[in-house]
């Protein structure tokens, strides 16, 4: 069932399920998190090859960071390329997870982390974790595709892919599939339905 849908059995506009939506979810919305997407060379969740962060804290975004990284296995499939447009000559000299994650953790801290379908996106964190055997510490890990099909109707969205919610709600996605780019929409979309 669609969330704001009637209220007090009047139907409610299309405009006023999202403000409906969305003043609904302010008071509960996650106000502390790290934004997170990552991009992966091949089909292998460890073969990163770039990673966007963008922190929000009290609501606001404070900080960003984004990185290039060696993938492994160290190989591109022209599937991937075709989709972020990363080159292998554009991570033959970049640092590897393991240093690049070093940057990052002191950033996140204790906060809780959210991907617009962290299913793939926490799956290539532990697989990098894993690859270098490092100890994965647990990150709470939050939604915002799984978030958006909750509280969006069928006929609200077309689907429910990140440009998609985003534009929704206000936000253009300029550069899609760039992880920072990408990061950053996940937060607007974590700020109104999280």
């Amino acid at each position: 069932m669609c969330r704001g849908s009637h209220q007090n059995g009047k139907v409610l506009t299309s405009q006023n399920k999202a403000h409906q939506t969305k003043r609904t979810y302010q008071q509960r919305t996650l106000k502390d998190f790290a934004a997170i997407d990552f991009e992966t060379a091949n089909s292998c969740r460890s073969s990163v090859c770039s990673v966007g962060v963008v922190i929000v804290e009290n609501g606001k975004i404070t900080d960003s960071y984004y990185h290039l990284i060696r993938p492994y296995p160290n190989y591109y499939h022209p599937r991937n390329i075709a989709v972020h447009g990363i080159l292998p000559s554009d991570t033959q000299d970049a640092p590897t997870f393991p240093e690049v994650w070093a940057q990052i953790a002191p950033l996140i801290k204790h906060l809780p982390l959210v991907a617009h379908n962290k299913a793939f996106d926490e799956s290539c964190l532990k697989a990098c974790f894993a690859t270098y055997g490092m100890a994965y510490p647990n990150y709470p890990f939050y939604c915002t595709l799984i978030a958006s099909r909750r509280v969006f109707c069928h006929h609200e969205l077309a689907n429910h892919q990140l440009h998609t919610v985003a534009a929704h709600l206000g936000y253009n996605l300029v550069n899609h599939h760039h992880a920072l780019a990408d990061a950053e929409a996940c937060s607007v979309i974590a700020l109104n339905i999280l």
